[in-house]
C-alpha cells in the first residue's frame, strides 16, 4: 500500500470531511504501512475513522473485534450509507440466522466486504476460525481494548483469548483502540496483545465542550432531575443508575411527569432492549434511563446530557459514560449525584469477590470519590488521572471553575506530608500516610512501629478531610505520584524533593462538602448549540427526522447537527454548494441533498433572506466548526470574553478566529461588546485611523496611535472597521 497517497481525497469522498482531526492521518498511515498501532483517543475524537478509512483502501477484509452488538449494527449501517453498498460491511454475532451468516461469508469470499465486525465470543467459534483462515485479512482492529485489563473499568476475560485466536487465523497488523486507559491499563493491553514493537498515538483527553458538575444527592434528587430535563426540552439524554430496580422506577417517574423516557437494562428481553435503543437513536425517545450496559459504542452524536444518578465505580467508567455527550462538538452537560452512602454501598457489593479484585475495586473507587469531593478544576483532575497535564487554572466549563472556592496556604502542610512519605520510605498509600499525619494509632501503624516516629501526629491540627485535599492537590501539582505497578503507593517526585530543600508557596482549595439535607443550587454552563437561523435549523431537523423514518436510518447518518448548523448559517441551495458544508461528502450530497437544498431555497425566498453572493463564509465553516459557533454566539450578542471562556481559548486566540472570519468576507456586528468595554473617544480615534491608513497592520497601528491605546482595543476596532467597510 502506498502510504504517501493523498488521504484527503478518500476522506472527502467517503466521509465528507476536508481535513483529519488530531492524529487521525498519522494513525491511518501507520496502519496502511502494515505496522501494529495503539490508539488512545477520547470518545468523540474519531477512533472509528482510524480503521474504517484504511479498510476501504487496503486489499482484503479488516476484522473489527468489538464487545457490543449495538455498536456493530450502528457502524455497519453507517458504512453502508457512506459507500452505498450493503456488502461493504457486515457483522457476525449470535443475533444472526444461519442464512444471514451464509450471506456474510459469501460477500467476504466475493471480495465485497472491507469490514467485518465480530464479538470476541464469535471470533473464538471453531467454524468462524476455520472460515477466516481462508480469507485475506488486511488488519485486526481491537475496539474498546481496555476490556483486556483487570485494571480497566470493563474487564472481559474473553478479550484475553484474542491474541491466541489471531495467531490461529493468520498474522496481520493489529490496531488496538480505547477511549480510556491509564498507564497501567495501557501496559496490560500491549502485553496481552503481544504488541512488542508498536507505535503509540495518545490524543488529548480534553473535551472542552463537556460541562462537568457534581451535585449533592439529596432526598429530592428525582425532582432535581425532572427540573433539569424540563429546562432542556426535546434534547437527547442518558441517565445512568446502578440497579435495574432504580432504572425502572425512575423511567416511570419521568414518564408520569410528561418526559419521553424509557428504561434499558440487561434484565429486559433482547427485542424490547433493541427496540428501545433504536427508538432513542431515531429520536422517537428523548431520554434513556439505563444501567451502564447501555451506550457503549452507541454512535449518537447529539446526546446533550448525561446524568449519573449514582457515582460510577471508576473514573475510567465515568469518563467513558460522560463522553457519550456532545460527540459532535456541541453542548454536553454531565451531571453526577454524589453521596458518601453510595460509596459504602459499592464497597459492600465487592464483598465475596477475590481479595485482589476487591483491592483493585477499592483503589478505583477511591479515585472516583477524590474526583467528586475535590474543589479543583474537574477537567484538570480528570486529565491528570489519565496522565495529561492541563495548564489552565480555570477551564470555565465545570462547577468548580464557575464557582471557585477561596484558596488557603498549605505550604507547611505540604512539607509535613512529603516528610512523612519520605520517612516511611515511600512504601504506603495515602490513607496510611494520613493516619500518621493525624496521629491515629491503627493496628497497621502499631504493627509497623510508626507511632514512634518523630513526624507521627505532626499534622493533628487538621482533620482527615483537609489532608485528603492536600494529598490530591499535591499529586495534581506534581510533588507526589502514585506508583503504577503497585497502584496507590505514594512516591516523591523530583519536584517534591526539590520542594523539601527549597519550599515555595503552595495554595489549595478545601474539598467540597456534601450534605444530604442541602438543596442544589443549579449553575448553568454557557455552552450551547444554536444555529444563526434557528427557524431554519429546526425545519432542517424536522426534514431529517422525516427522511430518517422514510429511509429507516438514524438521523445522524443523513447529516449531523454541526452540518445542519452550517446550512442554517450559509444557506446552500445547490448540490455543489452543499458539498462545501463540513461533514457533507459528494455521496451524501447526492443521496440526501436535493430536499435540503429545496427547503433552504424556499425558506430564503419566503423570508426574503439575502444569501452572500459568493458564499465566502462557507470556507470559514469548512476550516473549523469553532468559527461557525463564534458567528452564532456573536449573532446572539454573547460577550466576547464569555465566548472565549466557553470555547476554552484565550481572548487573543478568539480575536484571531474573528479576524479570519471578517477577512474571509463575513460581516459581524460586535458593537454591543465595544459599547460595553471601550471608551467612545478611543473607539472613534482608532476607527478614523483605519479609515485614513494605507495599511491594516497591527504593528504599524500601535506605533502610530501610541501607548494610550491597547493592542486589544486596536484589534477590536479593526474587526469593526473591516466588517463594516470591506464586507
Amino acid at each position: 500500500m502506498d502510504v504517501m497517497l493523498n488521504l484527503t481525497k478518500p476522506l472527502k469522498k467517503y466521509f465528507g470531511f476536508d481535513a483529519f482531526k488530531g492524529d487521525q492521518e498519522a494513525i491511518i498511515r501507520n496502519v496502511l504501512a502494515g505496522n501494529d498501532t495503539f490508539v488512545l483517543m477520547p470518545t468523540g475524537g474519531g477512533k472509528s475513522l482510524c480503521y474504517q478509512l484504511p479498510s476501504l483502501l487496503m486489499e482484503g477484509t479488516a476484522i473489527v473485534i468489538s464487545p457490543l452488538i449495538a455498536l456493530m449494527k450502528n457502524q455497519v449501517d453507517a458504512m453502508r450509507s457512506i459507500c452505498g453498498d450493503d456488502g461493504v460491511a457486515h457483522f457476525i454475532n449470535s443475533s444472526l440466522t444461519k442464512s444471514a451468516v451464509d450471506q456474510v461469508k459469501h460477500d467476504i469470499l466475493e471480495g465485497k466486504t472491507k469490514l467485518l465486525y465480530v464479538a470476541p465470543e464469535s471470533l473464538t467459534k471453531e467454524d468462524n476460525v476455520d472460515f477466516l483462515k481462508n480469507v485475506r485479512i488486511s488488519f485486526y482492529a481491537i475496539d474498546e481494548a481496555h476490556c483486556i485489563s483487570e485494571w480497566g473499568h470493563d474487564f472481559r476475560p474473553e478479550y484475553r483469548k484474542i491474541r491466541p485466536i489471531i495467531n490461529q487465523i493468520g498474522p496481520a497488523p493489529v490496531i488496538a483502540l480505547t477511549a480510556t486507559a491509564t498507564d497501567k491499563v495501557r501496559g496490560d493491553i500491549k502485553k496481552n496483545l503481544g504488541m512488542t514493537n508498536v507505535k503509540e498515538f495518545k490524543s488529548s483527553f480534553n473535551r472542552p465542550n463537556l460541562y462537568y458538575e457534581i451535585r449533592n444527592k439529596t432526598k429530592n434528587v428525582d425532582k432535581d432531575i425532572i427540573r433539569f430535563i424540563k429546562q432542556h426540552p426535546g434534547k437527547s439524554g442518558i441517565i445512568y443508575c446502578l440497579s435495574r430496580k432504580k432504572v425502572e422506577e425512575l423511567a416511570e417517574i419521568l414518564r408520569a411527569n410528561d418526559i419521553n423516557a424509557r428504561p434499558y437494562h440487561a434484565g429486559m428481553d433482547s427485542v424490547t432492549r433493541s427496540q428501545t435503543q433504536d427508538d432513542f437513536i431515531m429520536e422517537r425517545i428523548d431520554v434513556i434511563v439505563a444501567t451502564i450496559a447501555f451506550g457503549m459504542g452507541i454512535d449518537k452524536p447529539d446526546v446533550r446530557f448525561v446524568i449519573h444518578y449514582d457515582i460510577p465505580k471508576s473514573l475510567e467508567g465515568y469518563y467513558q459514560e460522560t463522553g457519550r455527550a456532545g460527540r459532535d462538538g456541541g453542548e454536553g452537560l454531565c451531571i453526577t449525584y454524589y453521596t458518601y452512602k453510595d460509596l459504602q454501598k459499592l464497597e459492600k457489593f465487592m464483598e465475596g469477590k477475590p481479595v485482589a479484585e476487591q483491592d483493585i475495586g477499592r483503589q478505583l473507587l477511591s479515585e472516583t470519590a477524590a474526583y467528586a469531593e475535590s474543589s479543583v478544576c474537574r477537567r484538570k483532575f480528570l486529565l491528570h488521572y489519565f496522565g495529561e497535564e492541563y495548564q489552565e487554572d480555570n477551564c470555565g466549563n465545570c462547577d468548580n471553575c464557575l464557582h471557585p472556592k477561596a484558596k488557603v496556604d498549605a505550604t507547611e502542610q505540604l512539607r509535613d506530608l512529603l516528610r512523612v512519605v519520605q520517612a516511611v520510605k515511600e512504601h504506603f498509600k495515602a490513607d496510611y500516610v494520613i493516619d500518621l499525619l493525624t496521629g491515629r494509632e491503627t493496628d497497621e501503624v502499631v504493627a509497623h512501629k510508626h507511632a514512634d516516629m518523630e513526624c507521627f501526629g505532626c499534622g493533628d491540627d487538621h482533620d482527615e478531610k483537609f489532608w485528603n485535599a492536600v494529598v490530591r492537590q499535591a499529586l495534581i501539582a506534581g510533588y507526589l505520584e502514585k506508583e503504577i505497578e503497585d497502584y496507590g503507593i505514594l512516591k516523591l517526585t523530583a519536584k517534591g524533593r526539590q520542594f523539601m530543600k527549597k519550599p515555595e508557596a503552595f495554595l489549595i482549595t478545601e474539598d467540597n462538602e456534601f450534605d444530604e439535607e442541602e438543596e442544589n443550587v443549579i449553575p448553568r454552563s454557557g455552552y450551547g448549540v444554536n444555529a444563526v437561523d434557528g427557524v431554519l435549523f429546526n425545519l432542517l431537523k424536522e426534514l431529517r427526522r422525516h427522511m430518517s423514518k422514510q429511509l429507516n436510518v438514524p438521523p445522524y447518518v443523513i447529516f449531523q447537527d454541526p452540518s445542519l448548523e452550517a446550512m442554517a448559517t450559509v444557506y446552500p441551495i445547490s448540490i455543489e454548494e452543499l458539498q462545501n458544508i463540513p461533514g457533507v461528502g459528494a455521496g451524501k450530497a447526492k443521496r440526501y441533498g436535493k430536499e435540503f437544498c429545496e427547503l433552504i431555497r424556499k425558506h430564503c425566498e419566503e423570508n426574503e433572506i439575502e444569501r452572500p453572493e459568493d458564499l465566502r463564509v462557507r470556507t470559514v465553516a469548512n476550516k473549523s466548526k469553532l468559527k461557525v459557533s463564534i458567528i452564532q454566539s456573536i449573532d446572539r450578542k454573547v460577550a466576547l470574553d464569555d465566548i472565549a471562556s466557553a470555547k476554552g481559548i484565550d481572548f487573543s486566540e478568539l480575536l484571531d478566529e474573528i479576524d479570519a472570519i471578517v477577512y474571509s468576507g463575513t460581516k459581524l456586528n460586535i458593537d454591543y461588546f465595544l459599547n460595553d468595554v471601550m471608551d467612545e473617544d478611543h473607539l472613534e480615534d482608532i476607527y478614523e485611523y483605519f479609515r485614513e491608513s494605507e495599511t491594516d497592520s497591527l504593528d504599524v497601528a500601535m506605533e502610530e496611535l501610541g501607548s494610550d491605546y491597547t493592542e486589544e482595543e486596536i484589534r477590536l476596532v479593526r474587526i469593526k472597521f473591516i466588517s463594516e467597510m470591506a464586507n
